[in-house]
């Protein structure tokens, strides 16, 4: 019986040690997944506990036909995508009521976070890519941090978001020819 298996049957008995030990292990993974989907680190450390509580409280449900990295994943990105929704949705709200008078117009705002998934020096090329990635459909954003940030294979974020291999190709084509265009835009209005 490997070591995580008999982590996930301790969890799976309330022991809270085994819980500690699953989140050191798998914080920065969760948190840095989250991060690259809702670019807020206040959110992403929300979110991310959020996941943890989520996992305490459905680690029944885990039957082991996952990795457990596969079925976290996933928990962490349904999760960051829920949120997301409800961003939209409470920001549909906010201009409606704008439209009648209330509430202030948030300002257009460039990112200001630093992703370790993403080695670039230039501060200003990161806020960039990543003001273009959170352009991207919610399947498209999701695929691509999962594949360029965390580095899964295209099996793995099949996996993650059940779906099948040719569709997760697909979404990266798609990601990576919006975000071609958006780039291209981006610097032709601004270096030109």
């Amino acid at each position: 019986m490997s070591n995580e298996t008999e982590l996930i049957e301790r969890l799976k008995q309330g022991d809270e040690s085994a819980f500690k030990v699953i989140v050191e292990q798998w914080q920065d993974m969760v948190y840095n997944t989250i991060l690259g989907i809702v670019q807020n680190e206040t959110e992403a450390e929300d979110l991310a506990q959020d996941v943890f509580i989520k996992v305490f409280e459905k680690i029944s449900t885990f039957k082991g036909d996952s990795k457990f990295s596969t079925w976290l994943y996933r928990i962490a990105t349904t999760t960051a995508l829920d949120h997301l929704r409800s961003k939209k949705r409470k920001k549909r709200f906010g201009f409606l009521q704008s439209l009648g008078g209330g509430g202030s117009e948030e300002k257009e705002q460039v990112p200001d976070f630093h992703h370790p998934g993403i080695s670039l020096d230039n501060k200003e090329r990161s806020a960039v890519l990543f003001k273009a990635i959170d352009a991207l459909p919610e399947n498209q954003k999701a695929a691509y941090t999962l594949h360029k940030l965390e580095g899964l294979s295209y099996r793995d974020v099949s996996e993650v978001l059940n779906t099948t291999v040719s569709a997760v190709e697909s979404l990266m084509s798609r990601a990576n020819q919006n975000l071609r265009k958006q780039l291209e835009d981006y610097y032709n209005k601004h270096y030109r």
